[in-house]
């Protein structure tokens, strides 16, 4: 209950503007303000309760208590590791990055692109913080967390052995904007040990809130050089990597014979091209993390090549390249690297020579288990029941890319599964995610159903479904309405996920079953006024006709007659929901049923067995979490996915399963509170204004 208030409070505060990089969400609610002034009052310097120096925020396995690793560490402030520290020394350069030993590389590689962006590194890492004035052992950064900015605030106690930092470094020794950030990024995801092993773009995104694509270098497009000269030009953060060529080789750090490190993440930092005896040669400028480990072939640091081109030039490039970085040629690039990621900080199309404004619409959602997590389409009993977003596309592109002829609207589609590394730490692998695109003949803007899906082809979807963080794809669609379900690929996999929709033109897209509302079945008046022998004779063994029954009696009167309904499984209702019919049907306000309002309940009651039956396509006696979704809409419900989810959390036993009981105390429940609400909103506007007092009547009714 609590987890489902705090979320619906989330969404109102990320409506009203938090989460923006104007006004970043303070991560486990730490102002780094109000702390560092607390500190400065009270003479001492800061000391995160939230992440403490301690065993718990290095690891749990290969940097647990008990590993050879951490044998040895000493957490120290940066006054006590240097006699003149610093946190950023003439601007942050590639040079403050240096890796330690933890496998993070691909996040260092990262880092060493955005310097190359100062706009967009003290997004991340925000001026004015520095170890003379007002130090008080605290700091802070900014990441970006799907689809909203976070401040994350952390001490300045760094793990140290021997006196040097254990992880992330500066190649001087005294510059720490770089360990620091680590080590809250560290926080944002549990331990330093949860860092190890990922994808450049996972910290491309996390850094900048951009979108990536991938690039297979043994299929490159044609026009790769001029994509890369785009992106580098346009701010994008690019990096490549080795693949490795066998299992032996994973996880070992493998070089190659001119010393290129394979499954390791190299930022790209610039690319060239250069009068070569008299002809045009392609260069590229990559950035090991490392600082050191060179490439050694063609034009790298003292190859011949350098010799045969102009010597201002080569001064120049000289000039621009740090240590770890190293020049190459283009043909070398291609063949030796297997993959080249780019994170688009404006999903331009990096193929043409033209820069756009793209639009972007942002969904949170959630599979849940026995809810809305379907599956793939290789389950179409539970597929429709994802998540569906629709997306209307009316507005083709001003100019068409590659070959195709007629119109279309290009789409980047991302679908990023949340808390990976969080899942991963407690023994929970990523799951298998991915997307499929169908065209809508007619507008709808409801949920489609089982049928929709049964023998359909999707217009378009991801590759494939992928245990990635990130599965993202480059669209071109003719105008019209799409439908988009995301998924996971078994079903019944609980998970958060964020639906990004980039469009070069403005682009409609909403959820589908967003809304909410409520027609339960009324019965007729020629309905009531027919006799039910089998109701009136039990009526007429427990009081005369002028009776009226509270909720006692009318458990004793409904429990006698569906326990005798062999076709359904039936435990019997309690009082509680027994208490919850007489407050629905009771007009009078005196706890009490007359003999006509009973007769209605009987009619709804006899009306909602009939839609159990009907929904049980397999006889079971039973409908499961996702036949509860027909159930309801049958009788006269259409919920949002997140009440859908809400309603299988608090119904649905262990099984997924719903009996008859737990179906009609759903639906009494749900018609009580739509009544409710009608009976508040007076002016129809979907939304009541009620006092502490008058909410709490409300709900204990």
């Amino acid at each position: 209950m609590s987890a489902l208030a705090a979320r619906i409070a989330k969404q109102r505060a990320a409506a009203g503007g938090l989460g923006s990089h104007q006004k970043p969400m303070k991560y486990l609610g730490q102002d780094f303000e109000t702390l560092r002034q607390q500190c400065l009052d009270a003479g001492v310097l800061f000391k995160d309760p939230e992440f403490p120096a301690c065993p718990s925020a290095l690891g749990h396995k290969d940097l647990g208590p008990q590993s050879p690793q951490t044998q040895g560490i000493v957490w120290k402030r940066p006054p006590e590791l240097c006699a003149n520290p610093q946190f950023i020394v003439d601007g942050a350069t590639r040079t403050d990055i240096c890796q330690g030993s933890l496998g993070d590389c691909w996040l260092l590689a990262a880092l060493a692109s955005l310097t190359l962006n100062q706009e967009l590194l003290h997004r991340v890492v925000p001026r004015g913080q520095d170890f003379q004035q007002n130090y008080a052992g605290i700091f802070h950064f900014q990441f970006w967390q799907y689809g909203e900015w976070v401040e994350v605030v952390v001490d300045d106690r760094l793990p140290s052995k021997d006196g040097e930092l254990l992880f992330l470094h500066s190649e001087t020794g005294n510059e720490f904007w770089g360990a620091l950030l680590e080590k809250a990024y560290a926080k944002l995801n549990g331990s330093y040990e949860a860092l190890t092993g990922g994808s450049t773009v996972e910290g491309f995104e996390d850094l900048t809130g951009g979108i990536s694509e991938y690039y297979d270098l043994k299929k490159p497009p044609a026009r790769l050089f001029q994509i890369i000269q785009k992106a580098l030009r346009a701010g994008s953060l690019l990096a490549c990597s080795i693949h490795v060529s066998s299992a032996a080789e994973a996880g070992a750090e493998v070089t190659t014979r001119h010393k290129l490190v394979k499954s390791h993440a190299y930022s790209v930092t610039g690319v060239i091209e250069v009068d070569f005896r008299g002809r045009p040669e392609k260069l590229i400028r990559l950035r090991n993390p490392w600082g050191e480990v060179e490439w050694t072939g063609a034009w790298s640091d003292d190859a011949p090549e350098w010799n045969d081109i102009d010597p201002r030039q080569k001064e120049e490039l000289d000039r621009r390249a740090e240590d770890g970085e190293f020049w190459m040629s283009f043909l070398d690039f291609l063949g030796q690297f297997s993959r080249l990621e780019i994170c688009n900080l404006s999903p331009d199309s990096l193929s043409s020579e033209e820069l756009h404004k793209w639009n972007l619409v942002l969904f949170n959602g959630r599979w849940t288990r026995g809810s809305s997590a379907g599956g793939c389409a290789n389950f179409p009993a539970t597929y429709w029941t994802n998540p569906q977003f629709k997306i209307h596309l009316d507005e083709v592109d001003d100019s068409q890319e590659g070959c195709v002829s007629k119109p279309h609207c290009t789409v980047l589609l991302g679908l990023m599964q949340k808390n990976c590394r969080r899942r991963k730490s407690t023994g929970q692998g990523m799951l298998s995610i991915g997307y499929a695109v169908y065209k809508l003949e007619s507008p709808t803007d409801t949920p489609l159903g089982k049928n929709f899906f049964l023998g359909r082809q999707p217009f378009a979807r991801s590759s494939a479904h992928a245990n990635l963080r990130e599965v993202s794809s480059r669209l071109l669609l003719p105008p019209g309405e799409y439908l988009l379900v995301p998924s996971t690929f078994e079903p019944f996999q609980d998970g958060d996920f964020c639906l990004r929709v980039f469009s070069q033109k403005k682009a409609k897209a909403l959820e589908l079953g967003d809304g909410v509302a409520g027609n339960p079945h009324e019965p007729h008046p020629s309905e009531v006024d027919q006799e039910d022998s089998q109701f009136g004779s039990l009526l007429g063994t427990l009081a005369g006709k002028d009776s009226e029954i509270g909720a006692n009696e009318l458990r004793t009167i409904l429990n006698e007659v569906f326990s005798k309904e062999t076709d359904i499984k039936f435990c019997g209702f309690d009082i509680d929901t027994c208490r919850g019919m007489v407050s629905l049907m009771d007009s009078s306000g005196t706890g009490l049923l007359g003999l006509a309002e009973l007769r209605t309940l009987w009619l709804k009651l006899r009306k909602y067995l009939e839609i159990y039956r009907e929904t049980n396509d397999n006889h079971s006696g039973s409908i499961d979490t996702h036949e509860m979704r027909t159930a309801l809409r049958n009788a006269g419900f259409m919920l949002s996915t997140q009440v859908q989810q809400t309603v299988a959390l608090r119904y649905a036993d262990s099984r997924l399963s719903i009996d008859f009981d737990d179906f009609v105390a759903c639906v009494t429940r749900l018609e009580s509170l739509f009544k409710l609400f009608r009976l508040l909103d007076k002016d129809q506007r979907g939304t009541v204004r009620l006092s502490l007092a008058e909410w709490l009547c409300c709900v204990l009714v």
